[in-house]
């Protein structure tokens, strides 16, 4: 059986960023730029007489622009105030045009990218356009066989390939950019992608005058942006529907995210010591200590207040961005977390942006911003503590399950899907990671800290993270399932290890799987 592409192909993507080191240096947490985390001539070869059967992921989107003007707007009125005080130092009259680069790169972003259907912020970069082709290029390069039988199959026997994804354009977009490249890569392929009616009717009216809103096809909300859903759009009043427990969890994370509980646990790093030092060694090389000094007692602050008009290269698109005035920069410790917010974003968009804002973000001090970054990720959407019992990834448990079902599905013999492919956002990839006991709680009482824990956004949800679940069946029909994240083989919960097929193996036995994660197969 010849494979679904030309196996100079195969061999490209496998060599495709197959080194496990990250992509680029630097201190940027989730919003690193992806690469996957195993060689994969190092994967484990399949036990003698299976096959693989299915695949699924859940993906994160790809490296983005900044979701809206906010921060570099507000940082841009601070170096203009700075500028008419003439307290710039010679490198801080650097940075005021690439601030203003950065901001119309993002409000031009994937303009004339055959696509993107709306440019402007929060779109996806080159980089993480090219994040999702490439991953797709590695899942069948990994997969050949599975692929070319389903592709061959295509006509007589056809196996879907179901696509999922949250409803906001850079996760729609990463699933478009995903599936092009499966499909330039294995034509045969096209007429099995399948995009699913989105769950409906929602909201659920209390009363006959609440109309539903109608999603895409493709779209699930429920699974893949359940930390966010609301009322008015996702509403489940009625205690027997499947996704009620979904809706309960969501509420419950967000109005955990708004208390003071979380809150102080957040705002930690900002009491010590360390936050004012560093702000200071960032922040005096580019302004000078009597501007600076000016923030003390509250005497001034900078908001992403004005309008802004930016032009293409090609002269067909013109945008103004106007700011909502809510950003407000009042001390020099969030004048330095701003500026990291664009160094860490920018190293997505070095296609689109060619400025090099590591010069304003000494590697100590990026490191330190990233560490309270991964603090505060920590607690509001990682594993947080103990007696938070599981708020933060509850919502997760649905997406969870929905791996569990996908398998059920084979094992009673159902073999309509060949592949299920979910493209969501860290606010899920961070959450399921929890659901999944891959990440561990603390107690309130340990603080957590960069010397004592190994949770990092870098790897638990770069751009693009992603979780992958191989199913392989042999002639007794016994199911096996190998977890990679992040492209690295990786174990499953400890509580799984009687699972595995053998003491170490990557395999786990479905049936034992299932049974440590306490998934109970639907009737």
């Amino acid at each position: 059986m010849s494979p679904p592409f030309p196996l100079s192909r195969m061999l490209l993507a496998l060599a495709c960023c197959a080194s496990p080191a990250l992509a680029f240096d630097g201190d940027y947490q989730t919003k690193t730029p992806y690469a996957p985390q195993q060689d994969p001539a190092t994967y484990a070869a399949p036990p003698a007489g299976f096959q693989p059967i299915f695949t699924q992921l859940v993906a994160r989107h790809g490296s983005r622009g900044l979701t809206g003007m906010k921060g570099d707007a507000a940082l841009y009125a601070m170096w203009r105030q700075a500028a008419a005080q003439d307290a710039l130092t010679p490198l801080g009259r650097e940075l005021g045009a690439d601030i203003l680069a950065l901001m119309r790169a993002n409000a031009l972003l994937g303009h004339g990218v055959a696509g993107i259907e709306s440019p402007g912020y929060g779109n996806l970069t080159q980089t993480g356009i090219d994040e999702h082709r490439q991953l797709a290029a590695r899942l069948l390069a990994r997969l050949p066989t599975l692929f070319a039988q389903v592709g061959q199959d295509a006509a007589t026997a056809p196996r879907q390939l179901v696509t999922i994804h949250s409803g906001v354009d850079r996760a729609r977009d990463s699933a478009r950019f995903f599936t092009q490249s499966l499909l330039e890569h294995a034509p045969a392929l096209a007429p099995l992608l399948t995009l699913p009616p989105a769950p409906a009717p929602y909201p659920q009216g209390r009363t006959p005058a609440v109309q539903p809103i109608l999603q895409a096809d493709g779209v699930n909300r429920f699974l893949l942006y359940a930390h966010k859903l609301a009322p008015r759009m996702d509403l489940v009043a009625d205690r027997a529907n499947p996704y009620f427990t979904t809706y309960a969890a969501s509420q419950a994370y967000q109005r955990y995210e708004r208390t003071k509980q979380l809150h102080a646990l957040m705002d930690a790093p900002a009491r010590e010591p360390a936050a004012a030092a560093h702000a200071r060694h960032v922040l005096e090389r580019l302004f000078t200590p009597a501007f600076l000094a000016q923030f003390n007692g509250g005497a001034t602050s900078y908001a992403d207040t004005g309008s802004y008009t930016f032009t293409s290269a090609d002269g067909k698109l013109t945008r103004t961005i106007t700011g909502s005035g809510k950003t407000v920069i009042r001390s020099p410790n969030a004048a330095a977390t701003k500026l990291y917010e664009l160094y860490a974003i920018a190293a997505g968009m070095r296609h689109e942006v060619p400025a090099d804002f590591s010069r304003y973000m000494p590697a100590e001090d990026a490191r330190y911003y990233a560490s309270v970054a991964d603090h505060e990720d920590f607690y509001q959407k990682g594993p947080a503590t103990t007696e938070s019992s599981g708020v933060t990834w509850r919502f997760a448990l649905a997406l969870r399950e929905d791996f569990f079902n996908e398998v059920d599905a084979l094992a009673a013999g159902d073999l309509r899907h060949a592949a299920k492919l979910r493209f969501t956002h860290a606010e899920m990839i961070i959450p399921l990671a929890s659901a999944m006991g891959l990440q561990q709680p603390l107690p309130a009482s340990a603080s957590y800290s960069y010397d004592t824990n190994p949770w990092r956004g870098e790897s638990v949800s770069p751009l693009a993270a992603n979780m992958q679940w191989d199913v392989y069946r042999n002639g007794d029909a016994q199911l096996i399932v190998r977890l990679l994240y992040n492209e690295k083989e990786t174990p499953f919960q400890p509580a799984c290890d009687s699972a595995r097929i053998a003491p170490g193996s990557v395999f786990y036995d479905y049936t034992g799987l299932k049974a440590c994660y306490g998934h109970a197969a639907a009737q």
